[in-house]
């Protein structure tokens, strides 16, 4: 390092101060009492003591230079900047002249609404990475290539993801574009609601019952006021009034009001060594017919008189016992179920047979149809039989059901639509009655494989929406088919724990407003349609 020569100047009295302190710094200290003369003297002090520093060090010179020019161009600087201070001073004499013409405009200019930002962050427009092996974004790779992924690409990918989860975009999510074409497009709706206006209202919410889940509530036993202390075998609902009956192997008949809140017994009809298999109402309502499992005679209950008659002969009937049996549509008039392919039909007011129906092995199962006219019955084999009971009380028409080894069910419906029919292997078929009548091999339109033990009970709704399907050899053995899908109900029978049990009857009221069925526990659980207003 170069050794640098100081010289030390003789300090004037002039240029002592009177006190010492200190001054901001960049700024001169005039001498008190001194003017305008004296400030050039000391100036030109100044002056030739640098001069002859210069002289002295060429250093000294040189860092004049660098921190501050030529000594001609600073003078220019400093006369520069003098000019400068006056012409701002003239200008903001001039801007106080036109405040007040300002101010009008400037409270307008407030009062309205800027379109732009107040700032701009120039960062914002930068295509920052971000790390997607974050444990909260790892979901959203599709790839190991995915480790880092823009911010623009990083919320397209978490909207998409959003809306395949939400099944869509929600309608409070809806762009501002989408909204804007919708209003461009009530014009064209105007006419579409002027067209609804004159020819209908379309868009009206359907009573049709909808498929997927059924809406219903479990409600007390029907039975509850007197449960049965056997298995019960029959329930049925009256065909007018708010009673539902039950009858099981405890050798008794009871009929209770269905509220749905405390099911009151009215009445119950106790049967002297007769363990009820199966009791129905009359066409009317007025008489209930109980058969047992091994006796020839049956009873009949007349419940308008509260007296009970047994039928101990029937007229033309050559059978050990009297087990099986349906009420027919119209007449007082009962179709028994006998032995050998047998099937008598006979009338209640003379207890006498007036026909009997011949088929092939054993009868398993029979329905009437809607009208009373023709009967459905199938056999052990897996045949149907349909039969004109109304007129030539013949065999009309034949058929093998698809897939069936051995028959255990049948069932039609009540608009005359469907039929159903149920097999060992727990296999429902349904059917179209049109084409099980035109044709001699019909196609199933449904095979239900819900089941997988017997199907031993089949019942359709009123309204014919519903097919309940049940079998008693297993426990919660049940199913409800929705008939326009054909598919089934996801939530029935879904519990808690086990109310359905081993089914045995099901059957439902007579607008479908509730539904019910008799298990092996001796109770018969019962359940509101919520669809359905009426009873």
């Amino acid at each position: 390092m170069e050794d640098v020569n100081v010289i030390k100047l003789p300090v004037t009295e002039e240029q002592k101060p009177a006190k010492k302190r200190r001054r901001a710094p960049g700024t001169r200290e005039r001498a008190p009492g001194t003017g305008g003369g004296a400030e050039e003297e000391l100036r030109r002090k100044n002056a030739s003591s640098l001069a002859a520093l210069r002289r002295g060090d060429g250093s000294v010179r040189l860092l004049e230079d660098l921190l501050f020019g030529a000594e001609e161009e600073l003078l220019v600087r400093l006369a520069e900047q003098e000019e400068t201070t006056e012409t701002l001073l003239e200008e903001d004499k001039d801007d106080d002249d036109d405040k007040d013409d300002d101010d009008k405009d400037d409270d307008e200019t407030r009062l309205q609404p800027s379109k732009e930002a107040a700032w701009v962050d120039d960062d914002d427009e930068l295509e920052e990475e971000v790390d997607m092996k974050h444990r909260y974004r790892r979901d959203l790779m599709k790839g190991e290539a995915e480790s880092t992924m823009t911010k623009h690409t990083l919320q397209q990918r978490m909207r998409e993801t959003f809306q395949r989860s939400m099944g869509g975009a929600p309608s409070w999510a809806e762009s501002k574009k989408k909204k804007k074409r919708k209003d461009e497009d009530e014009d064209d709706d105007e006419e579409d609601d002027e067209l609804l206006r004159r020819t209908g209202n379309f868009v009206a919410s359907s009573d049709r019952l909808p498929s997927g889940v059924l809406r219903m509530k479990k409600c007390l036993h029907a039975n509850s006021a007197r449960p049965s202390e056997d298995r019960l075998t029959s329930v049925q609902f009256h065909p007018s009034a708010q009673v539902v009956m039950t009858a099981g192997l405890d050798q008794s008949v009871s009929l209770f009001q269905v509220d749905g809140k405390t099911n009151p017994k009215i009445q119950s009809v106790h049967l002297e060594r007769f363990p009820v298999h199966r009791a129905r109402f009359s066409r009317g309502g007025d008489t209930v017919i109980a058969t047992s499992l091994r006796n020839r005679m049956f009873y009949l209950y007349d419940m308008m008189q509260g007296t009970v008659m047994p039928v101990t002969h029937v007229r033309g009937l050559n059978e050990d016992r009297v087990k099986e049996f349906s009420v027919c549509p119209e007449g007082d008039a009962l179709l028994l179920t006998g032995t050998n392919g047998y099937l008598h039909l006979l009338t209640l007011k003379t207890k006498e047979v007036v026909c009997s129906l011949k088929m092939n092995g054993d009868v398993s199962g029979v329905a009437f149809s809607h009208d009373g006219s023709k009967v459905f019955a199938n056999s052990e084999d897996g045949q149907v039989y349909v039969w004109d009971v109304r007129g030539s009380r013949r065999c009309v028409s034949r058929f093998s059901d698809d897939g069936c080894v051995t028959a255990t069910s049948i069932a039609t419906s009540p608009n005359g639509q469907f039929l159903a029919c149920g097999s060992q292997s727990g296999v429902v078929n349904i059917y179209s009655q049109e084409a099980c009548l035109l044709s001699s091999n019909p196609k199933p339109l449904r095979a239900v494989k819900n089941l997988l033990t017997s199907a031993t009970s089949l019942t359709f709704n009123p309204s014919s929406e519903i097919l309940a399907i049940a079998s008693r050899a297993e426990d919660e053995a049940v199913r409800l088919v929705h008939l326009s899908s054909l598919s089934v109900f996801s939530n029935f029978p879904v519990s808690r724990r086990k109310v359905v049990y081993r089914t045995s009857c099901l059957d439902f009221s007579p607008h479908s407003g509730f539904f019910s069925l008799a298990n092996n526990k001796g109770h018969a659980p019962l359940f509101r349609l919520l669809h359905y207003k009426d009873f």
